[in-house]
């Protein structure tokens, strides 16, 4: 049997990503999604979230750009005295790798998102992380004690086979050199990532789909991953969203992507791929 996710990150990132995601649900194919506590829109995701329980909320937990949750003092070693994140992933890798960041201040600050997460009423189906930060050995191993104490045993495995990303890359698909950078270093910390996992219980899909191709996922490009899925579970990541002034003012890399991929999310074709191919679209609610 092949079963997908299509799982949308950032949710609570900005209104109109907020909506996008919640059409691609509607409308769409989407399945899942994971929210960030530390977006702007947080709050509004929150309430769209309530009023469409048949969507699996996960958390996407942040350690890079941007502001913290937890109070600075609390967590020196991660943030400034504004308490602003690393703002860039290889700063943070940098400091993370050479111990400049201390693991009890990571472990303070991803308690802080999953606990402001679950007072605002939602259970999260998994975690995931901006950027991929739980790949780092370090970071996993933080998040998979917290995942065992508070019950959360779903996790993004964001490891992917570049020779099945590259069956979209013809026509509007095109890896970039720095996402097809993060997925090769990704790949080479595989085998801790699952050594991490199996120690801690933590269940992922087979596969995953999406990180070298971040933001490229036009409507020929999905329906090619659809067509071409393996027997098994599948997580394909996407970043649908609606492209409008707060958008841009956050300045995320992705722009127009987020609508374009929202649109292959709501393209007949990439319903009638889902049904020519009997995939059985799922949540995390379902990975047991």
């Amino acid at each position: 049997m092949k079963e997908l996710i299509l799982n949308a990150d950032d949710f609570g990132l900005t209104r109109g990503v907020n909506e996008g995601i919640i059409r691609a649900r509607r409308e769409g194919i989407l399945t899942s999604a994971t929210l960030m506590a530390t977006g702007p829109a947080f709050d509004d995701a929150v309430v769209r979230a309530r009023a469409n329980p048949a969507l699996g909320i996960g958390c996407h937990l942040v350690l890079t750009d941007g502001f913290a949750v937890a109070p600075p003092k609390e967590i020196p070693s991660l943030v400034d005295e504004n308490g602003r994140l690393p703002e860039s992933l290889a700063i943070f890798v940098t400091r993370v790798s050479s111990g400049k960041i201390r693991t009890k201040d990571i472990e303070r600050e991803l308690r802080a998102q999953i606990e402001k997460i679950r007072r605002a009423g939602i259970e999260p189906t998994h975690f995931d992380t901006h950027k991929h930060t739980h790949a780092h050995p370090r970071v996993m191993n933080v998040l998979g004690r917290l995942a065992r104490e508070l019950g959360i045993t779903r996790i993004r495995k964001p490891v992917e086979n570049l020779r099945d990303s590259w069956k979209s890359m013809r026509g509007e698909a095109a890896a970039s050199p720095m996402q097809l950078a993060a997925s090769v270093a990704v790949r080479a910390v595989s085998s801790r990532f699952t050594a991490i996992s199996r120690k801690y219980g933590l269940l992922s899909p087979d596969y995953f789909l999406g990180l070298a191709v971040t933001g490229q996922l036009g409507t020929e490009a999905l329906c090619r991953l659809i067509d071409t899925l393996p027997e098994g579970r599948t997580e394909i990541m996407l970043h649908p969203g609606i492209c409008d002034t707060e958008l841009t003012a956050t300045g995320s890399r992705l722009q127009q992507q987020r609508q374009m991929e929202l649109e292959s999310l709501l393209a007949p074709e990439a319903r009638r791929a889902v049904e020519r191919f009997h995939v059985r679209l799922i949540s995390y609610r379902e990975l047991n």
